[in-house]
């Protein structure tokens, strides 16, 4: 981020606590990945207790994480990271058009195929049905996103952690990653590439949420030769989507896997704007 251009400075992060029978091998993707030009990380902290040991590593889509053993007994991590975001919404293109298959990048195509939780193979007819009268591929996106936001309903019990995209469109409720879910199986069967993003998000010119705030979910989608922001579930360009991991569905970026007798007990996730 440019020294001269102004920006707002939001403290996000999260604390996790576990009952451990035994010691379990965990890994945690919380970190937002500072490397970009859309963000700056100013100053970052991380305590457990117990204290132990770890490494850090970047796994096959490049997100940041970090590897230890969780001691037996009563475990807590916490997480808390300064930002400096743009101070604008996430940039957006109405004339960036859709690629023909043949002209994606080799590390694009990857992002057309269905995938654990992205059933795009079962979709296509109705895909088509919907939204094949547009021509532009940025329009075709935006009317995708449109048809969820009104489609779906958002509720914090109508979900669980095997729901796929057909489920969604099936129930016609979930939860923000629902809604990603469902948006990115759409631009897939319509040959768009997309893939799941998800990160800490402020609540910035929009009302205060009326339930605690938890991760956050939305979509990239590859248009006019790059990734493009996308939130099917507030449906407007945010200010502040601060990432923290990307892939082909929520499958490939899990907050925290844990591998083992590790019971979760309580989370929680903050990112407010620093005065």
């Amino acid at each position: 981020m440019s020294g001269t251009m102004q920006s707002l400075m939001v403290r996000a992060g999260c604390a996790f606590t576990y009952e451990i029978a035994a010691p379990s091998a965990a890994v945690f993707l919380i970190r937002p990945d500072g490397s970009g030009a859309t963000m700056t990380i100013e100053r970052e902290s991380w305590t457990s207790d117990p204290a132990i040991v770890f490494h850090d590593y970047r796994d096959v889509y490049g997100n940041l994480c970090r590897r230890m053993t969780l001691p037996q007994g009563r475990f807590a991590m916490r997480y808390d990271v300064d930002v400096a975001i743009s101070p604008r919404p996430a940039p957006g293109d109405p004339n960036a058009r859709r690629h023909a298959i043949e002209e994606l990048p080799d590390d694009v195509l990857l992002y057309t195929l269905a995938s654990r939780f992205c059933l795009s193979d079962e979709v296509t007819d109705e895909a088509y049905r919907l939204f094949g009268s547009f021509a532009s591929g940025w329009a075709c996106v935006e009317a995708i996103c449109d048809w969820i936001h009104q489609h779906v309903r958002f509720h914090y019990s109508e979900t669980r952690p095997f729901k796929t995209a057909v489920d969604t469109l099936r129930e016609a409720t979930g939860v923000c990653r629902d809604f990603a879910h469902l948006a990115i199986t759409f631009c897939r069967a319509m040959s768009i590439p997309a893939r799941y993003v998800f990160g800490y998000l402020p609540d910035i010119d929009v009302p205060p949420p009326t339930s605690p705030m938890d991760f956050c979910a939305w979509m990239e989608v590859y248009l006019g030769g790059r990734w493009w922001t996308f939130d099917p579930r507030n449906n407007r360009r945010r200010i502040g989507n601060i990432v923290i991991g990307r892939g082909r569905d929520a499958a490939d970026v899990p907050m925290v896997t844990t591998y083992g007798a590790a019971r979760f007990d309580d989370m929680t996730v903050w990112a407010d704007v620093v005065a």
